[in-house]
């Protein structure tokens, strides 16, 4: 890297706008993980009558945070089941989605804060630590060392 052009108020606009769309897409998410408990609750077992009041193997369904667990709830079925099997790749997926958003904030505000403090090394140790995703450098490292 030879040389660096940042614009410090042009990369707060874009971390904050950045930070807006997180917020929404986790909003959205915790909306699908509610909606989803509620379906997998609401379609009930496959068990006829007041014997699906018994006691049966715990099944657990998407749960959203803060929420009870299915099991807590009361019976579920094969289609909350289903509904569970069907996010347990997606949710991994996400969970990593939201880890690559995390860094790629930190490295850029963490870079930005560097190049004003005129630590273009530092600079430059903040960006590749976004890009491996290695947010616990991202947090604990110190800023502005010149």
């Amino acid at each position: 890297m030879t040389s660096w052009d940042i614009k410090p108020q042009g990369v707060q606009g874009q971390l904050r706008l950045t930070g807006e769309r997180a917020g929404d897409l986790e909003m959205a998410l915790r909306t699908l993980m509610t909606h989803m408990s509620e379906a997998a609750y609401a379609a009930g077992t496959a068990v006829p009558g007041s014997a699906a009041a018994l006691p049966t193997p715990t099944m657990q369904g998407p749960v959203p945070t803060g929420q009870v667990p299915l099991s807590q709830r009361g019976s579920t079925g094969p289609v909350g089941a289903a509904l569970s099997q069907y996010l347990e790749k997606p949710q991994t997926d996400l969970k990593a989605m939201g880890e690559r958003i995390q860094a790629a904030l930190l490295g850029a505000a963490k870079a930005t804060n560097e190049y004003v403090e005129g630590d273009l090394t530092a600079a430059k140790h903040a960006q590749d630590a976004a890009k491996n995703m290695r947010l616990d450098q991202l947090r604990d490292a110190a800023g502005g060392d010149k």
